[in-house]
């Protein structure tokens, strides 16, 4: 059976919504705090799983308590964690406020995260696989090995840059889709990104570092679409915004789970974007995560 492989960050998120963003040496009062699953590699794992795709997690949680909590959250989830480690650590936490917008703003603690390596990578038997999905939550080293041996084994590979950083024109070669948002095409292409113009420009400039596809992320603009032979423009879908986080990983988990059903890629992309923007309706990361009756129930309304 067709199946995407998804090697990546495992976190306990600690979230609380506040009014406001605090000022620098501020201190303002928030709501009560939630303890949810999260990880963008472990949400994006979550956000295939929801769209009736095979998906295994590749990736490492800690000795506390936070760690079979991930882990049986995944497999609730239909999530393969065969691959889950432990190891002796502290579990990746995500320090999220929330304010009264929606927008969110976070504050990473690896823990474990940092201790997934190349040699893992090669625990892994990627010939059954059609697909892998990156980010850049766990060691960068990781990241390029499981591209290089993803890419020798003809596997489709998706990375999305986030957190931001610079990365090495090597890495980018390997990938067929490349998926930043603004900010982060911003840091890999070394232009200023300010519209769609702007975004298409920067997009080319890195397609020529090896990319094959780039799909910028535009938040409430939805989504670009960017190859040598075309620039398409997709627009999202209006709902009211309750909660950000996770919008990201839910688009990539539906583009994903799309192409891997056969759509076409620019269809694939409207399938993100209506998952993407069902995530923002709801409150939390991997809670926020629609199903696929959900997001077809939207792409008909």
């Amino acid at each position: 059976m067709p199946y995407i492989l998804v090697i990546g960050s495992l976190n306990a998120d600690l979230v609380v919504r506040t009014p406001r963003f605090p000022a620098p040496g501020e201190t303002i009062s928030g709501g009560d705090l939630a303890i949810i699953p999260g990880g963008k590699g472990a949400n994006q794992a979550v956000a295939v799983a929801r769209q009736g795709t095979s998906v295994a997690m590749v990736g490492r949680v800690g000795s506390d308590s936070f760690g079979p909590t991930l882990i049986q959250n995944l497999q609730n989830n239909k999530v393969d964690t065969n691959l889950v480690q432990i190891s002796d650590s502290a579990t990746g936490t995500a320090i999220i406020v929330v304010d009264s917008s929606g927008q969110n703003s976070i504050v990473l603690s690896p823990g474990a995260n940092d201790k997934v390596t190349p040699a893992d990578v090669d625990a892994v038997y990627f010939q059954d696989a059609n697909m892998l999905l990156l980010q850049l939550e766990i060691p960068l080293e990781t990241v390029i090995h499981a591209a290089s041996v993803a890419r020798q084994n003809g596997l489709r590979v998706i990375l999305n840059p986030a957190p931001a950083r610079s990365l090495p024109d090597s890495l980018l070669a390997d990938v067929d889709i490349l998926v930043p948002n603004e900010s982060e095409l911003k840091l890999l292409s070394g232009q200023s990104v300010t519209d769609i113009d702007s975004a298409a420009s920067a997009a080319r400039t890195v397609l020529a570092k090896g990319v094959k596809t780039v799909i910028v992320t535009l938040g409430s603009n939805g989504a670009l679409l960017v190859t040598d032979e075309r620039i398409a423009h997709i627009p999202t879908f209006s709902v009211d915004v309750v909660d950000t986080t996770a919008a990201g990983d839910a688009f990539i988990g539906g583009l994903a789970a799309a192409l891997l059903k056969g759509k076409a890629l620019e269809e694939a992309v409207r399938y993100g974007n209506a998952s993407g923007a069902l995530a923002a309706t709801k409150f939390g990361a991997q809670p926020s995560l629609p199903t696929q009756d959900e997001v077809e129930q939207l792409l008909r309304r």
